[in-house]
């Protein structure tokens, strides 16, 4: 007989999202639907390709059980998704108080009389799931700026700039060295060196601004001197004619 009196499955079709070289499981869920005790056995058509746990068990009145299956990691994909590999779970009532322990392979035969219920679970490949989706952060102030690439694998002027921008900002690590020390002592020395040499300069630049000054200031005093001889000569000059 081949019903769900006894016991109602679901998934009614075993789904492996497939992926090569990965060992892959799914489950199904047995649910009891009588006032009996029931036993279940789980069959396939390819056994070294799959393994059942448990492949046999006793399901309590108006409760579950839940049956793993797994694929074990395989080599080649398949053509065109699609596999032949089939699955029968077989059921029968059993005495109260029995356990899997009690379970043979007699309880199953329906020659010897058993109703034995029956349901065949086919293999569905699909497609493993991709990765989540990129979330955009965003910034207290909005979004914040995202360098992308151009079709020609270049990033654009504002996105260079802004790159640039964040390298100039970016705190340079301490270098506590020796040799870094010694630079950084080199450094200053000659640093106050300059400092120096540019005071020197301007005290000397002063001087020279000074002594113009004397000498500008010099000229028309000079100048004066030499009229007031010229107009004494002159007057002189007049007097004896």
């Amino acid at each position: 007989m081949i019903t769900d009196e006894l016991l109602s499955i679901e998934p009614q079709e075993l789904q492996f999202p497939f992926e090569l070289k990965k060992q892959i499981s799914c489950s199904l869920q047995l649910r009891n639907k009588s006032d009996n005790y029931v036993a279940f056995k789980v069959k396939t058509t390819n056994p070294k390709k799959y393994c059942v746990r448990p492949n046999t068990g006793v399901v309590l009145p108006r409760l579950s059980c839940d049956v793993i299956v797994t694929m074990q990691a395989q080599k080649e994909m398949p053509l065109d998704m699609q596999c032949k590999d089939k699955f029968l779970l077989q059921s029968v009532i059993t005495s109260p108080g029995a356990t899997a322990k009690d379970i043979t392979p007699e309880m199953f035969n329906k020659e010897a009389g058993h109703e034995v219920e029956e349901c065949k679970l086919r293999v569905v490949y699909v497609a493993p799931p991709g990765p989540p989706s990129p979330v955009r952060e965003e910034s207290e102030e909005g979004s914040s700026p995202r360098a992308s690439v151009s079709d020609n694998g270049n990033f654009s002027t504002s996105e260079q700039s802004a790159v640039s921008r964040s390298n100039v900002q970016r705190p340079q690590p301490e270098d506590n060295s020796p040799e870094a020390k010694a630079l950084i002592s080199k450094l200053t020395e000659e640093k106050n060196s300059a400092v120096q040499q540019n005071r020197q300069l301007q005290k000397e630049l002063e001087l020279l601004r000074h002594h113009s000054s004397r000498s500008r200031g010099g000229i028309p005093f000079i100048y004066t001197i030499l009229v007031a001889l010229v107009g004494i000569i002159l007057g002189y000059l007049m007097k004896r004619t």
